[in-house]
């Protein structure tokens, strides 16, 4: 039996998606008659980021293997991932990457993970819940692991 993959394909062609690249800035210059000083060369309109992709069944699958075998835990991880990168964005291998929590999303945060020294899956912060996190904005819901908190107020 094959498992899911842990990460979903999202709409990335819905009118007004944005992601957080130069948006339109050249492509209102390009055809312009106007003489442009252009230090960056012209280039391809196709950019080297890929867009498209929740990882978020990757991150809550990372904590939920906490205490496991770190061996075991990516190796499990990366047959069910396009590319092992991911993985690394929320797990620091080093004591100098390690952060108490991970922005995952615009309002989503994850806590940090890392690899003690017995290769073992661990919390940076496990004290950190969603009760004691700070609200960066008053006017979006915020969640931290999964659990909202932060509402808004109407």
């Amino acid at each position: 039996m094959e498992k899911k993959p842990l990460y979903r394909k999202i709409n990335t062609r819905t009118w007004g998606v944005r992601h957080n690249d130069y948006t339109g800035e050249y492509r209102h210059q390009r055809h312009t008659k106007a003489v442009i000083n252009c230090d960056a060369p012209r280039e391809s309109m196709h950019g080297t980021r890929r867009y498209g992709f929740d990882y978020t069944p990757l991150y809550k699958f990372l904590l939920s293997r906490v205490g496991r075998r770190w061996d075991e835990v990516f190796s499990e991880a990366v047959a069910r991932l396009d590319s092992p990168e991911p993985v690394f964005w929320m797990v620091a291998l080093r004591e100098s990457e390690q952060k108490d929590y991970v922005r995952t999303d615009e309002s989503s945060y994850f806590s940090g993970l890392f690899v003690d020294d017995q290769g073992l899956l661990a919390i940076v912060a496990p004290e950190l819940t969603a009760e004691n996190m700070a609200t960066f904005c008053h006017c979006c819901t915020h969640s931290f692991n999964g659990i909202p908190y932060g509402q808004r107020k109407d």
